[in-house]
């Protein structure tokens, strides 16, 4: 069903385009693009245990006195980072930690308000384009569960395992791109067509997307897992193509998700499918969808591979880890735009 039937008078105040509001969608999707990198940064760093309470309304303010600092410091010493991990750690190594992940909060709030007042505005305003509340009002909902979900990732590293569960980083990471596609298509849309782009118009391009999103979350396990610190050879894995030991655990669908081997080997066969079928995409959509998004398909899927590579012969760097990050925040956005492209010339057809 098109996404964009029904409510067809909402949109009143005529002096506000639908182009300022995609503007808008688009900055909050740069916006959480940045969100996504500094996520993988704070991953990479080990800052993320290191504020160890969930102000979402107070928590705006880092410590501003050498009490609070001492203070805060206190608090993290109670839990198992500290006396597992870091025992031992200095004043000015915790406040080294802290920043990062304050900054990946606080980027959180600054997003939150990015779209609420915006958002708040142009409802006020009558501007928002036909069909578009809906999914504006959803895409601030899932903003309000990406933060909750963010804690309830953290919160599974304060007991115990000083850890954060991988499925729960797997959840918040996918979720994170999600949204970015969303705004992205919103965005796409409002600046193409004015109204929202039914998105089932896709087929090859739009099977592209779901499956960098997927592999996405592959690398959301690769990471949780600490996957990518092990058989940092390639294109081999411990001496085979096919390594042993991909399926020593029982039952055996839990090697797709809990034994380290078996979700790197996933990750890396998912990379290949994904380079094929951007090949196969960008062959087949010749004369059907526009050059330069071909083009720039076939680029960023083979610098992201290289980059993997990369990254894992070099056994995860922090700055590589964190470039290959960003490198999928390119090829998803790349895929949507590819996707959208097509599904508006399909609808036009």
């Amino acid at each position: 069903m098109n996404m964009t039937m029904g409510m067809t008078t909402e949109a009143t105040d005529t002096s506000i385009t639908p182009r300022a509001v995609a503007t808008w969608l688009f900055a909050v999707a740069a916006l959480v693009a940045l969100m996504i990198v500094i996520g993988g940064l704070t991953r990479l760093t080990e800052s993320g245990l290191s504020m160890v309470e969930w102000r979402p309304v107070t928590g705006w303010l880092p410590p501003l006195s050498e009490a609070a600092w001492v203070a805060e410091f206190e608090k993290y010493k109670q839990f198992p980072e500290y006396q597992k991990v870091n025992v031992g750690m200095t004043l000015d190594g915790f406040k080294g930690i802290f920043w990062l992940e304050y900054i990946h909060r606080l980027l959180g709030r600054i997003i939150g308000l990015a779209f609420a007042l915006p958002f708040l505005w142009f409802w006020i305003r009558r501007a928002i384009p036909a069909g578009m509340k809906r999914h504006l009002v959803a895409m601030f909902l899932l903003g309000g569960a990406q933060g909750a979900l963010g804690w309830f990732m953290v919160a599974s590293g304060l007991v115990d395992h000083p850890d954060v569960s991988h499925y729960r980083l797997t959840a918040h990471l996918g979720l994170a791109f999600f949204i970015f596609a969303y705004l992205l298509w919103g965005g796409l849309s409002l600046l193409r067509q004015g109204r929202m782009t039914d998105w089932s118009g896709g087929g090859i391009a739009a099977l592209l997307a779901v499956l960098v999103f997927v592999q996405i979350l592959s690398g959301g396990l690769v990471a949780g897992l600490n996957a990518g610190l092990a058989h940092n050879t390639w294109p081999l894995m411990d001496g085979a193509f096919i390594p042993k030991g991909l399926l020593i655990m029982q039952p055996a669908w839990l090697n797709i998700f809990e034994n380290a081997m078996t979700v790197q080997f996933q990750h890396r066969m998912g990379a290949y499918a994904v380079t094929i079928l951007a090949v196969v995409t960008a062959l087949r959509l010749k004369g059907q969808v526009a050059t330069g998004l071909r083009h720039a398909l076939l680029t960023v899927v083979g610098l992201q591979v290289l980059l993997g590579i990369v990254t894992l012969l070099h056994h995860v760097p922090i700055s590589l880890g964190t470039l290959h990050q960003a490198g999928a925040v390119a090829v998803l956005g790349v895929c949507v735009a590819l996707w959208h492209d097509r599904a508006l010339r399909k609808g036009a057809a």
